[in-house]
This record gives C-alpha cells, structure tokens and sequence, in this order.
C-alpha cells in the first residue's frame, strides 16, 4: 500500500476537514513511500516508536501525534529525540484527534459504548462529541463506577453519591471533564470521560449526578485498534496494536 493511498482512505473514512480541531490530522510525518506494516497506538511516545521499529513499522497511526496549538514550536529535547527517531528509520507518522473520538462507527466515544453495553441515543455538544444514552439495566453508581474500572482494567474514581441510581449516561473519552455542566443539562445520572479537575467533585454532589473518571488512555484505547482492524480487513497491510500503559 502506498503511503498517499494510505492517507487518502484514512481521510475519507474520518474526514477531519469537518473539526476545528487542535492539532493537524492526517499525515503528520512523510517516512516511506510503500507500506506493509503499521503500528497503532494511543499516543505516540518514545515507547510507540520504539515498539514500532522493533515490529519494522513503515508507518505509526495514532490518536495523539504531535505539534498541538500553542507548543512550543522548537525542535528540542524529547520532540527532537521523537521527530530524530521517525526520520532515522524513515516511518511516517498519522494521527487522527477529533475525527476519531467522533466517528459514529470506529471512534473512541462508539467503541466505549460498544465495550460497555451501552445503547447510543445520540450526540451533542461541541462537534458531536458528547454522547448520550441509556445502560443495559438500572444500578448503583458505585457498582457501574466499579464495572467500568474491571473492564478497562483501570480503577475508575467516583463522584457524588455511589448510590444514585444510573439509567441514562453521557459520555466523552479522554479529557473532557468541562463537558460535565454540558452532561447534566441533557437530564443523565453520570457522565463518564478520562480526566477529572477540582470542580467536578463538587458539581456531582450539588447537581445530584454522578461523575466517573475512567482514565484518559483507558477510555480511548478502542478507537485506535478498531481503526487499525477495518484497515487490516480492507485493505493489503499488516496492522499491529501496541498499548503502551499509561495510568492517567
């Protein structure tokens, strides 16, 4: 597979011309121009990169890549050691942000859903990217906290009452805790995202509804790999998924 077909059919099932997003999605560093092998991941660490050279990577596909607005722009410490290491073993780097959080089928707010046995009853917020839906069966915030952190292998912290009863649930993965108030005014009894700041243990107990952090990493694991599984089915190239632990 070449490396502009490769862009091309990535950018027609994300397309990320639709999102103000904050960092460039797509190709973000050109290595070969033939591609057998990619590498998938969450982030694109040293540790990504490494795992992709041992694995004779051409190519990484991430949901975090680099040069995110308002960085410093300088080549210097681990982005040049990053960038030095990708133009070394000549691997092309693509990354996909937004577009993949929010794609209704592969991204990481659907596959958590899938993951989780919740049914998707729409979207809103900024770009799509709060969802919003209903659990399997009523049960105890303390119980649904503690389901979500055995399945992604992560313990899952708890905001307000554990025993308010959960029926209808938002969700946004990664680190979208100021989308709580967002959350709340769409009537759920939790909202479930990556991250969480000072002011959300407060709103849970004075708004009455449940706030769960899962993990930023954890909660977006699923995108990424259900990503590189419609590559691998579609198209003739070898996709490899390494999860390099993080416990944030």
């Amino acid at each position: 597979m070449q490396l502009s077909e490769l862009q091309r059919v990535l950018d027609a099932q994300l397309e990320p011309w639709r999102f103000k997003d904050y960092a460039p999605n797509g190709l973000q560093v050109e290595g070969r121009a033939e591609v057998r092998t990619i590498v998938t991941g969450v982030t694109a660490s040293q540790a990504l990169l490494d795992a992709a050279i041992s694995q004779q990577a051409d190519a990484i596909l991430v949901h975090h890549g680099y040069f995110w607005k308002n960085e410093d722009p300088r080549l210097v410490g681990i982005k040049k050691r990053r960038l030095q290491t990708l133009l070394a073993h000549d691997i092309s780097l693509l990354a996909y942000h937004l577009p993949l959080d929010a794609h209704l089928e592969l991204g990481n707010n659907a596959q958590l859903a899938k993951e989780l046995g919740w049914q998707v009853e729409g979207q809103s917020g900024d770009q799509g990217l709060l969802w919003f839906g209903a659990v399997p069966q009523p049960q105890r915030a303390g119980d649904f906290a503690r389901a979500i952190g055995t399945h992604l292998g992560r313990e899952a912290l708890l905001l307000g009452s554990p025993d308010k009863e959960v029926r209808r649930v938002a969700w946004c993965t990664g680190g979208a805790q100021g989308y709580f108030a967002d959350a709340i005014a769409l009537g759920v009894d939790v909202f479930v995202t990556g991250e969480v700041s000072e002011q959300q243990h407060h709103m849970a107990l004075e708004y009455g509804v449940a706030f769960v952090a899962a993990g930023h990493h954890a909660t977006e694991r699923y995108g990424i790999q259900a990503l590189g599984a419609w590559l691998s089915n579609n198209h003739e190239v070898s996709v490899v998924f390494a999860d390099i632990p993080n416990p944030v």
